[in-house]
């Protein structure tokens, strides 16, 4: 599987030995997206995100950015956190979206954020929650920031699809598509159930909403005889669908925070690790005022690097 492939490493974080899924220095963009005869899954979950993201906003996150693939729909908000693990990809989003001031390239570890409590009004994540060893904490480190009533749009792999239960009944397949517990297929990749899904929300907090299915026709010989507009069209058409059953290997479900407290004004990056306030970089370094961390973070040509302490 190119997912497999395109893996590099991962990397315990400090007070957190949950292991990161790192691209640093991969060619995903290339391997994955470009020329790869994945235009109609990308256009297909556009309609899925569009269909469910909030048009305007104040602040969103866009958690696993990566080279910034989706950034072009967020153009309804004021300010725009491209987050990821990996520098590399976060510099190849930059690239081509440096004209844009209302971007934020910040590299860091999705289970400790830098940021202030409450205060994303939208969340997305696309294609990236199947790298979550630890899904539930990564929902509660979200629902955390995430403002009071924020929109959250996620996209997660599902193992309850059509493929994998056919699978499963000619033996072909050890895991079963409705066990509700994740399925680890391949190191740090893993299958979740819709199911499953949902009640790890709510345990944290969110109230799940509209699910929809995308990329109905995710299979290569079609794809190759039927010209993409159309199954576009058809995918576009059949998404609704999810409200009541979810048998594509994508799903995509919105949820809402609920009240809690706002971020104050003015107030944006917090220490990862102990999640006092940081004030404007200093000479290229933000510092933590706290006495008992006292930890510096890099921030060097646009790019606010929390991966690592300086």
């Amino acid at each position: 599987m190119l997912a497999a492939a395109l893996f590099v490493g991962t990397m315990p974080q400090m007070s957190d030995p949950t292991p990161v899924c790192d691209y640093e220095g991969s060619d995903y963009r290339a391997r994955f997206w470009e020329n790869q005869g994945r235009d109609y899954e990308d256009r297909a979950e556009r309609v899925a995100l569009r269909r469910l993201l909030p048009p305007t906003g104040r602040t969103l996150l866009d958690v696993g950015a990566g080279f910034g693939r989706l950034a072009d729909e967020y153009r309804g908000y004021d300010r725009v956190v491209l987050f990821d693990f990996s520098r590399s990809l976060l510099r190849e989003a930059q690239d081509h979206l440096r004209h844009d001031p209302r971007y934020l390239y910040v590299a860091g570890n999705w289970y400790d954020m830098p940021f202030v409590d409450g205060l994303f009004d939208t969340l997305v994540q696309v294609r990236t929650l199947h790298h979550a060893a630890d899904a539930p904490a990564l929902f509660r480190e979200l629902r955390r920031v995430a403002a009071p009533n924020a929109a959250y749009v996620l996209e997660f792999a599902s193992k309850r699809n059509l493929k994998a239960m056919v699978r499963h009944a000619f033996g072909r397949q050890a895991w079963s598509p409705y066990d509700p517990e994740p399925v680890e297929f391949v190191a740090l990749n893993f299958d979740f159930h819709p199911d499953w899904i949902r009640a790890r929300l709510t345990e944290v907090g969110f109230t799940p909403g509209r699910m929809l299915t995308a990329s109905h026709f995710r299979f290569a010989p079609l794809k190759r005889v039927v010209p993409t507009d159309l199954l576009v069209s058809l995918d576009s058409a059949i998404q609704p669908t999810g409200a009541w059953w979810q048998l594509t290997p994508s799903v995509f479900i919105s949820s809402r925070s609920g009240p809690g407290g706002a971020a104050e004004p003015e107030s944006f990056f917090a220490c990862p690790t102990c999640r006092t306030p940081l004030g404007e970089p200093i000479d290229g370094l933000m510092a933590c005022a706290n006495p008992s961390c006292g930890r510096r973070w890099r921030v060097e040509d646009g790019l606010y690097d929390f991966k690592e302490p300086v």
